[in-house]
């Protein structure tokens, strides 16, 4: 099969298309054919020597973790897939899915059918990101109708799916972002949209039960304890809590705690039908080739996308 693979840390230019051995499905597992592999921050970050590579250790390795495909092949004790199942998931993260593939093996339970109503290409955009903010909302916040959520970074790949997840929990929704894409987050439910560009957040809003920080600087955090009412809380998802965050958040009289994203195939499952009843939709601004996978890196770096990038594993 075809994967992109990387024999060192480093750049986008590390990024070389490879053949490898089509893996075979343990019990309980399944091969899937992957059509399309989301491209996520965490992918580059791994690349270059951070984001998770102390778990999947030197290189050579396949990145990501987003899968959009079709069930090839069931290994024994599977009861929830079927062969020519559409899925889509998020396996076996932080431990390397190799996503960028043409085929991946993982347990059936880490993935859900793909909503009827969306392309792989959406479906691939959809595990990681929604995933991070499905569990954010409901398991570290336990966000509660009525509720003030403030959502940083609301433009991006988290952030677009952690706007309109919020407002189906029946918060109130604010979200930074730069000017030219206030309209498009208003029309994914946000009530309030700050121009991080020109106005500072502190100074816009006040009484906030809870911040999703996406961006995790000194700055957004700082900007978080501030706006927090007392007893509120701060999820801080790329960076984490540092003891000097946890102490100013004490200092303050909120809550702080860092975030990462597991596998769950059941809240797959809801965030499907989500997407299938129309409630929620998910952004691709672009697709690439498989064998662009680097310049799909590239464009994320720029850190300006409008939700998700996507790799074509199939032309």
């Amino acid at each position: 099969m075809r994967a992109i693979s990387q024999d060192e840390f480093g750049g986008p230019e590390v990024l070389r298309l490879v053949e490898l051995e089509r893996p075979e499905p343990l019990p309980t597992e399944v091969l899937v054919r992957v059509h399309a592999a989301g491209v996520n921050p965490v992918d580059f970050k791994t690349r270059e020597g951070s984001g998770m590579a102390g778990v999947l250790g030197k290189p050579p390795f396949v990145l990501g973790w987003d899968v959009s495909g079709v069930v090839e092949q069931v290994g024994g004790g599977v009861h929830t897939l079927a062969v020519g199942d559409e899925v889509f998931g998020m396996p076996w993260f932080p431990r390397a899915a190799s996503a960028y593939s043409e085929y991946v093996t993982a347990p059936s339970r880490q993935f859900a059918r793909k909503p009827a109503n969306v392309s792989h290409a959406e479906a691939a955009a959809l595990p990681l990101a929604g995933l991070t903010a499905w569990e954010i909302l409901t398991a570290a916040a336990h966000v509660k109708p009525g509720q003030r959520v403030l959502i940083t970074a609301a433009a991006g790949g988290v952030g677009h799916l952690a706007v309109q997840f919020a407002k189906q929990l029946g918060a109130y929704v604010v979200g930074t972002a730069s000017a030219g894409k206030h309209e498009w987050l208003r029309g994914l439910g946000a009530d309030e949209v700050i121009d991080y560009h020109s106005t500072a957040v502190e100074d816009a809003v006040a009484e906030i039960d809870v911040v999703v920080d996406l961006i995790g600087s000194e700055t957004t955090s700082t900007q978080a304890l501030a706006v927090l009412k007392p007893g509120g809380q701060l999820v801080a998802v790329p960076s984490g809590t540092s003891a000097e965050l946890l102490a100013k958040a004490r200092a303050a009289g909120v809550h702080a705690t860092g975030f990462l994203v597991e596998p769950d195939g059941h809240a797959l499952g809801e965030i499907a039908r989500l997407v299938e009843a129309g409630d929620v939709r998910v952004e691709v601004e672009q697709v690439f080739p498989l064998t662009e996978a680097a310049e799909a890196h590239r464009r994320m770096a720029s850190g300006r996308t409008r939700g998700k990038l996507v790799l074509d594993t199939i032309s």
